[in-house]
């Protein structure tokens, strides 16, 4: 797989791209169709009660890769996801929904190429790839018993696939399959303008920034170990997904966790939530390490100068 277009789509990556969802039935909520410029791949989606559309599609029969996702139920607000790949994606799928070890899911998404091109040892290098990503990135559990790590590709095939897999990954996100996409903190001179945030309650230090990826703990930061009563069931399930993965980590004294990595979150409550073990009003509770404003009072500053 030496065409072109590989490379011209990752070469461009910093360049805005077109890309085209289409509802085959003219609704969200069935199975939508999903392509990008110059990108020899195609995605495609539904929720498990259309599965069988899908599978009738030609692209389907196809060799691929594919995602199940859906809530953990062992963690509340959590999500878990299974990573495969197959020869033929319609002939596997039906097996999944006959595994109580899969039955979690409720939306299914396959890529695939629009052409023969990939082979099963080019979706075999996807699917190890793919699985690295969801648990670098830490928001989902994997249901993979196993991590492949497929590197038997010549180095022409390893770039190529590496290209497919930036589209891949740039495409699933807009069809609501967010759980590999690393939330890399940018660096501060790209962080919006933002200043840094100080937030301190019994013992617990943290400092923060806001990026457009969301609100972002720093590393070295530290969390109160326990939690009480008014914490958010959500925010507290988050907590303790940031310990399993090795995120939040035993912290300088016994009654601390510390931050190993900066952790992105959705709202600085989630962020503050978790850093004080409590329910937590995120837009009162940082401020401005310089001026001690609140995060609040310094959002409302900055929208009004935009004006």
């Amino acid at each position: 797989m030496t065409g072109s277009p590989h490379h011209q789509a990752g070469a461009a990556r910093h360049n805005g791209r077109q890309v085209r969802l289409y509802l085959v039935d003219g609704t969200p909520d069935g199975l939508v169709v999903a392509e990008i410029g110059n990108w020899i791949g195609i995605a495609l989606c539904c929720s498990r009660a259309r599965l069988g559309d899908l599978l009738r599609r030609p692209e389907a029969a196809r060799t691929g890769v594919y995602l199940l996702v859906g809530a953990d139920p062992d963690v509340v607000g959590g999500m878990k996801v299974y990573v495969g790949e197959a020869d033929d994606i319609a002939a596997r799928l039906p097996n999944h929904l006959r595994s109580e070890d899969r039955d979690f899911f409720d939306r299914v998404a396959i890529v695939v190429a629009k052409d023969t091109s990939l082979t099963k040892a080019h979706v075999r290098y996807l699917e190890g790839r793919l699985i690295k990503a969801v648990h670098e990135a830490g928001t989902a559990a994997l249901a993979n018993a196993t991590a492949p790590d497929f590197q038997r590709l010549p180095e022409a095939d390893r770039s190529d696939m590496n290209a497919f897999l930036d589209q891949t990954r740039l495409v699933l996100p807009l069809l609501g399959f967010d759980a590999f996409r690393s939330r890399a903190v940018p660096h501060a001179s790209s962080a919006n303008g933002s200043p840094l945030f100080v937030f301190s309650t019994a013992g617990a230090s943290a400092t923060a920034r806001e990026t457009s990826d969301g609100f972002v703990v720093l590393a070295g930061s530290t969390a109160r170990k326990a939690t009480t009563a008014t914490i958010p069931a959500s925010y507290e399930a988050l907590r303790n997904r940031l310990i399993r993965t090795g995120q939040l980590v035993d912290g300088p004294s016994p009654d601390l966790l510390q931050f190993a990595k900066d952790v992105v979150f959705d709202s600085p409550s989630a962020a503050a939530s978790v850093v004080a073990g409590r329910s937590a009003a995120g837009p009162r509770e940082w401020k401005v390490r310089e001026t001690g404003e609140t995060y609040r009072d310094w959002r409302m500053r900055t929208l009004a100068a935009a004006e």
